[in-house]
C-alpha cells in the first residue's frame, strides 16, 4: 500500500508525536470537531457572562460620550515633575470630590497632565486652576510659572454620540456586504456560521470592556471596527480549506463531513497561530510604546480593543465557526446518509479483519486495497479539478497524444 493509503496509521503516529509536530504536519491529530459540545458550552457561558455584565454594570463611558470638562496643565513645575496623582489630589482638595480621570500624555518637555470630570461651572473651573497653580507651579512655554499655562475645555456628549451612530451604520453595511460575499463565494451555511462567530467576537469584546471597566472612547469604537476584518479573515481561510477537502465528498466513503472539516482545521491550525502571533505583535508594541512610554490614552484604547478582539476572533474562527458549520451541514439528509455509508464501510472492514484474525489469515484483502485506492484517486481528481480547471481556448481543438509509428513494414 502507498503512504497515502496508510492515513489512519499516520494519524495515530501523529497523535503519539509531540504537540509541535502534530501542529506542523496537520494530519488531523487534534479532534476539535469531535469535542465541539465542550466548545459550545465554553463560548455559550462566556457570552452569557458578557451579556450579564453589559446589562448589570454597563460601560465606563469616556468624557466624549457623557460630556464634561477637561483641564490640562504642563507636567513640569517649579518643584519638579507634576504627576497625574498630584493633580488629581489638588482637584479633590479644591472641590471636595474626585476627578473622573487623570493621566499624563506625552513625554519630555511636551508632556502634559489631563484632568477629566463632569461639567463644571465657571467658578469651579477658576477655583481648580488657581489651586493647581498655587500648589504645583506649572511652567509655561516662556519658561516661567504662569496660570495661563493651565487650560480648560468643555466637551459635548453629542460628538461621541455622532461617532457611535456612524460606527453602527458602518457595522451594518459591513455585515450586509460580508453576508452577500460569503453566500456567493461559499454557501449559506458557511455565511451563517461566520456571522455567528462575528457576533460572538463583538459581544465578547464589549463584555470584557464592561467586566474590566476599560474606558470606552471614540478610539475604542474605531478599534472595534478594525477587528471585524481580522475575525473574518481567519474564518474564511479555514472555510476555504473545508470547501476544498469536501469537494465530491458525497460520492466517497473514506471520511465523513465532520472528519473532513476537522482535517481542514488541523491543516490550517499552524497558519492561524502564526498569523495571530504576527498580528498581535504590533498591537502589543502599540500598547507598550503608545501607553507606557508616550502615555497616550488614545493609543491605549485603540490597542486594548484590538488585542481583545483579535484574541476572541482567532478562538471563535477555530473552535466555534467550523463546528457550527458541521452541525448545519449535518442537517442535510445527503450528508447523514454519506456518514452512514462511511460507518457501514468501516464496520464491514473491521468485521473482515476480525474474521481473518480469528482464522489466522494474512491481514490483506486485494478488494479492500483496490477500493481504497480508487477512492484516493477520486479525491485527487476532485482536488485537481478544484485547483487547476482545465479549459480549452475557444476555436482550438484539444491536443491529442501523439501516436507512435507502428513497427513493421508499411503496406503498399
Amino acid at each position: 500500500m502507498t503512504s497515502e493509503q496508510s492515513t489512519p496509521a499516520a494519524t495515530e503516529q501523529g497523535k503519539r508525536g509531540s504537540v509541535f509536530h502534530r501542529l506542523y504536519v496537520g494530519t488531523g491529530a487534534f479532534d476539535i470537531i469531535g469535542k465541539r459540545r465542550r466548545w459550545y458550552i465554553f463560548f455559550g457561558a462566556l457570552v452569557l457572562v458578557c451579556i450579564a455584565s453589559i446589562g448589570a454594570r454597563g460601560f465606563n463611558w469616556g468624557i466624549e460620550f457623557e460630556g464634561g470638562t477637561q483641564i490640562q496643565l504642563p507636567a513640569h513645575g517649579v518643584h519638579g515633575t507634576i504627576t497625574a496623582d498630584q493633580a488629581k489630589q489638588v482637584y479633590a482638595d479644591a472641590l471636595g470630590r474626585q476627578a473622573a480621570s487623570a493621566q499624563t500624555v506625552g513625554v519630555g518637555n511636551a508632556a502634559t497632565v489631563q484632568l477629566r470630570s463632569e461639567t463644571l461651572a465657571e467658578s469651579d473651573v477658576s477655583k481648580v486652576k488657581d489651586a493647581l497653580f498655587s500648589e504645583l507651579q506649572p511652567i509655561g512655554s516662556n519658561g516661567q510659572p504662569s496660570v495661563q499655562a493651565i487650560s480648560d475645555s468643555a466637551v459635548s456628549a453629542s460628538w461621541g454620540g455622532e461617532i457611535s451612530r456612524q460606527a453602527l451604520i458602518a457595522l451594518g453595511v459591513f455585515i450586509v456586504l460580508v453576508t452577500i460575499f460569503l453566500a456567493i463565494y461559499f454557501e449559506r451555511w458557511m455565511a451563517l456560521a461566520a456571522l455567528i462567530s462575528l457576533v460572538h467576537d463583538i459581544v465578547v469584546t464589549a463584555g470584557i470592556y464592561s467586566l474590566v471597566g476599560f474606558e470606552v472612547t471614540p478610539a475604542t469604537v474605531i478599534g472595534l471596527l478594525t477587528i471585524l476584518g481580522f475575525s473574518l479573515y481567519d474564518t474564511v481561510v479555514v472555510f476555504d480549506k473545508v470547501k476544498e477537502n469536501s469537494r465530491g465528498l458525497l460520492g466517497l466513503t473514506r471520511r465523513t463531513y465532520a472528519e473532513t472539516a476537522n482535517l481542514a482545521l488541523n491543516q490550517t491550525l499552524m497558519r492561524s497561530i502564526n498569523t495571530s502571533v504576527i498580528a498581535l505583535l504590533p498591537v502589543l508594541g502599540l500598547l507598550v510604546v503608545g501607553y507606557i512610554l508616550l502615555g497616550s490614552g488614545t493609543l491605549q484604547d485603540l490597542a486594548l480593543v484590538q488585542l481583545t478582539g483579535m484574541l476572541a476572533g482567532v478562538l471563535s474562527s477555530l473552535f466555534l465557526a467550523t463546528p457550527l458549520l458541521v452541525d448545519f451541514k449535518m442537517r442535510d439528509p445527503r450528508y447523514k446518509q454519506q456518514a452512514e455509508r462511511v460507518r457501514a464501510r468501516r464496520a464491514n472492514l473491521a468485521r473482515k479483519a476480525a474474521d481473518r484474525e480469528a482464522h489466522g489469515e494474512d491481514d490483506f484483502d486485494a478488494s479492500d486495497d483496490d477500493s481504497l485506492a480508487a477512492e484516493l484517486r477520486k479525491e485527487k481528481a476532485y482536488a485537481a479539478a478544484a485547483s487547476v480547471p482545465a479549459r480549452t481556448p475557444k476555436g482550438t481543438r484539444p491536443q491529442q497524444p501523439r501516436r507512435g509509428r507502428p513497427s513493421g513494414k508499411r503496406k503498399r
